[in-house]
């Protein structure tokens, strides 16, 4: 399974990314085991993705949740929660 991930805000400042290409096992995928794989990584991707920082998710430009399933060809964005008023 291939998809295009996107980075923006702090994530892609701090995890020096702001797109990859990546080739994933074929086996169900949902948002929270993406976040889960690129946290393997390393400290900075497990604090930024797995930690106390809720991290939001869309799929081909539709916020979803943890348990979204991505598919093939999806475009997945990842960003922090955005405040303001």
């Amino acid at each position: 399974m291939k998809i295009k991930l996107f980075y923006f805000a702090r994530l892609k400042e701090t995890l020096k990314y702001s797109t990859e290409d990546l080739d994933l096992p074929d086996d169900a995928l949902t948002v929270l085991k993406l976040k889960a794989y690129l946290a393997k990584r390393g400290d900075v991707w497990g604090q930024m993705l797995m930690g106390k920082l809720k991290i939001r998710a869309a799929i081909n430009h539709e916020l979803v949740d943890d348990n979204a399933p991505i598919a093939d060809g999806d475009e997945v964005a990842f960003f922090p929660p955005v405040t303001g008023g």
